[in-house]
């Protein structure tokens, strides 16, 4: 055979040993590797022919879909207790608190014996236009019956919250009347709010409220602050005590207002993530007006910032109990499908150097979850002494002794309050008997309670209704055993939260925070501090005397009620 018929046939013997080298392959792939898709994979490539292993070779139809959905937030759980995913049904409503706005027909529901009842129309919403009032039972959607086991938080929301100008007709039924009242309403913007409260304290002291940060909080704060201006407040209470955060910028912004320029504000740092200050630019109109922030466990993230800020460049003074301790920054990350995921992508320093982040391990932490409970077993919600510092200790800008590792400890410690404690108001309370006391008393004498329209007017009116007394009796026809001697101890706390739902289902956010504040010890304490001069703090030698009489005379406060309504 010559040269050129040599060359001729190279080709084709060279195709048969591939395809004879692939055909091995793949049998001893089959039969001696149990199925392995590739001989190197990475981490990915295994999840991904997991998925395409099930779907091919398993004993049943499985919806793939489905398991990438609850796997999702396991995997995410292995990484820290802040990185999250949220489906695609999930992502819209979890920001419509922050956004500002969200489309809907403009109520706050509750769903009480499987039905949903109308709390609060917002005012010149969509609702309210159509004839809705407060008190109204909705008990068909767009022709269908709407009631019984069906009828959750999150159904009533799919059914009443859309797009903006759809249509939606609910069926009502209210007080006094039998008949179905059909309302048909266009959905519309629905405005959320940051701030829920702002008033005047004495006559030099403003308060404000801010319940998250959000979009608007800012112009809120300054709306807030022009309004307190006009009353002429000398001092400033800014109450986060709940606030779960929200946005950084709106807390940085926050800050900016109250700090003098080139003040470091936050700076966040993570592996991939370089160092990134935030500094003030001395653009604040209220840089020297003495100032108070209250904060208690459930003050977290940019709360913490906020007040972390004011505390280590020594702005004002920060009271209540330990903040939650959340120092991790979550960036999102969405999907096509509309689903998102919060990955954490860097941690938060105040301007002392302290990560607030509290201790985690990775995976499913028990100790994380269950951190406030054991706190509380712990003894630090009625003891400054039970505190434990996790972290090394900081210095703020005069020097004053702070910790990181752990949330920010206040500069003055209030104790909870358990004067008053009892089995039976602990029963009441958590089986939620309160609170549907509360609501059929104000539906039922809605046409009376209108006449008191204002917080101090409507408790006055309630303090004369013998309420305790109609609740315990309400509360024992619903199952919960009457006990006198309980009742008679537990009686200021019984009459201050079924006081305050009736004046929140009458009146509004405002109108609940203020009377809430009207005994509270937290803002008691604040006044105090305006009241001696001592707002400003002053370094460890020359505080040490005030530092040590607040903390050997921690002063009770009430437990903090937490409301829940929802909007659409």
């Amino acid at each position: 055979m010559n040269s050129n018929s040599k060359n001729r046939w190279m080709p084709i013997i060279m195709a048969l040993c591939v395809v004879v080298g692939i055909l091995i392959g793949t049998f001893y792939a089959n039969h001696f590797s149990g199925n392995r898709l590739s001989i190197i994979n990475s981490s990915s490539n295994k999840l991904n022919n997991l998925l395409h292993i099930i779907e091919d070779q398993y004993v049943d139809t499985i919806d793939a879909n489905d398991i990438v959905e609850k796997a999702m937030p396991q995997i995410l759980a292995e990484l820290d207790p802040h990185s999250v995913y949220i489906s695609a049904d999930e992502a819209q409503s979890a920001n419509d608190d922050l956004k500002g706005s969200f489309s809907g027909i403009g109520i706050e529901f509750t769903i009480r014996q499987d039905t949903i009842r109308v709390q609060n129309v917002i005012g010149n919403g969509p609702a309210e236009r159509a004839g809705v009032i407060a008190g109204d039972k909705i008990v068909t959607v767009d022709g269908e019956v709407f009631v019984g086991k069906k009828v959750t938080n999150t159904e009533a929301m799919k059914k009443l919250k859309g797009p903006k100008d759809t249509k939606v007709t609910i069926g009502v039924v209210r007080y006094g009347e039998k008949k179905i009242k059909n309302i048909t309403i266009t959905r519309g913007d629905i405005p959320t709010h940051s701030i829920t409260s702002t008033y005047m304290l004495d006559k030099n002291t403003g308060y404000i409220k801010v319940k998250n940060f959000g979009d608007n909080t800012y112009p809120e704060m300054l709306i807030a602050l022009a309004k307190l201006s006009q009353e002429g407040f000398k001092n400033l209470v800014i109450d986060l005590r709940g606030n779960t955060g929200g946005y950084l910028q709106s807390a940085v912004q926050m800050a900016n207002e109250f700090l003098p320029k080139n003040r470091l504000i936050v700076y966040m740092q993570g592996r991939k993530q370089p160092r990134q200050n935030f500094t003030t630019d001395g653009k604040g109109s209220y840089q020297h007006i003495p100032l108070v922030v209250l904060i208690d466990e459930g003050s977290a993230s940019a709360s913490e910032i906020f007040a972390g800020a004011i505390q280590d460049n020594d702005r004002g003074t920060i009271i209540g109990r330990r903040s939650f301790g959340k120092g991790l920054v979550q960036q999102p990350i969405g999907f096509n499908d509309g689903s998102m995921v919060r990955l954490t992508i860097a941690r938060y320093y105040t301007p002392s150097g302290r990560c607030i982040q509290k201790p985690y391990t990775s995976g499913m932490d028990k100790d994380y979850e269950e951190d406030l409970l054991m706190r509380y077993e712990h003894g630090e919600f009625f003891s400054q002494d039970s505190i434990k510092q996790a972290g090394p200790e900081y210095h703020t800008s005069i020097g004053r002794t702070v910790y990181g590792g752990g949330g920010i400890t206040p500069d003055i410690f209030v104790a909870e309050d358990t004067t008053g404690m009892t089995s039976y108001y602990k029963e009441a309370a958590m089986s939620g008997l309160i609170l549907q006391f509360a609501y059929t008393y104000t539906d039922e004498n809605r046409q009376k309670l209108k006449d008191y329209d204002t917080t101090d007017k409507l408790s006055a009116y309630i303090s004369k209704q013998n309420i305790v007394e109609q609740f315990a009796n309400y509360a024992e026809k619903n199952g919960l055993r009457r006990r006198n001697l309980m009742i008679r101890k537990s009686y200021p706390l019984l009459y201050r939260y079924v006081c305050s739902r009736i004046i929140y289902n009458m009146l509004n956010d405002s109108a609940l925070t203020e009377y809430l504040n009207e005994d509270d010890a937290v803002v008691k304490e604040a006044l105090k501090v305006f009241a001696t001069n001592s707002a400003f703090p002053k370094n460890e030698q020359e505080g040490d005397k005030r530092n040590d009489k607040a903390a050997q005379a921690t002063i009770p406060s009430r437990p903090t009620d937490v409301f829940v309504a929802y909007r659409c």
